[in-house]
């Protein structure tokens, strides 16, 4: 049975997500209704001026996650759930602005937490990241990530949350092969346009030693704490 540890986790996530940025802004048109952006992007100082600190979650101990901003190329089979696929590691097809990442850990309990990744667009681009992930979960039930070669199962859209401007809550599990056994890792991902930014909050549940594990949450209290910090 493999252990998983948060950091270790974590971090080949955040190595997928360097690994797979790279091609060009604009992705695909997508057919879902797609919100008007009036709101500037961020810079990259104001962006990092903007993301949260131990001083807005004093519970909680916080590190830097590193980030790229061009467009992700990570892949899924069948395409239709590529955007759920990079939102999993906090990107989309879109090139950002700015990109700046954070790993909040609790500091009571380390298996609760999430990974946060702010993203400024230009033009409509933030608003297409919500409109191409929410149309995607709607019509991708499983796939699989191409280059990192886990398989996903059981996408399911969750109901809106209401943050920001607009938002899309969901889950999935990632099932990993270990010596003929099958480890089930559930993850939950949130993502919340709020003006020409995308903050995209990602987590998952570690199975216990039976295997089993309960399905991921993404802490209300840290998405509350960034959007109020974004403003």
């Amino acid at each position: 049975m493999v252990r998983q540890s948060r950091v270790g986790v974590t971090l080949a996530v955040a190595t997928v997500f360097v690994a797979l940025a790279g091609c060009e802004s604009g992705a695909e048109e997508s057919s879902a209704d797609v919100a008007v952006v009036q709101a500037k992007p961020l810079s990259a100082t104001e962006l990092e001026q903007s993301v949260v600190t131990t001083a807005d979650l004093g519970g909680y101990e916080i590190n830097k996650v590193v980030t790229a901003t061009e467009a992700s190329r990570r892949t899924a089979d069948p395409a239709e759930c590529d955007p759920v696929a990079r939102a999993l590691g906090g990107s989309s097809g879109f090139e950002a602005v700015a990109r700046v990442g954070r790993m909040v850990v609790s500091k009571e309990d380390s298996a609760s937490g999430a990974t946060v990744i702010l993203s400024s667009h230009r033009g409509q681009d933030a608003a297409k990241v919500i409109a191409e992930l929410r149309g995607a979960v709607e019509e991708c039930e499983s796939f699989d990530d191409v280059m990192a070669g886990f398989p996903y199962e059981d996408v399911e859209l969750r109901d809106d949350p209401g943050y920001g401007d607009e938002s899309v809550s969901l889950r999935l599990t990632q099932v990993v092969a270990d010596a003929g056994d099958e480890i089930r890792v559930p993850f939950a991902v949130v993502a919340v346009r709020q003006g020409a930014t995308v903050a995209t909050f990602y987590e998952f549940n570690r199975p216990g030693p039976d295997g089993d594990s309960t399905p991921a949450v993404v802490p209300e209290e840290i998405v509350e704490a960034q959007l109020e910090k974004l403003g």
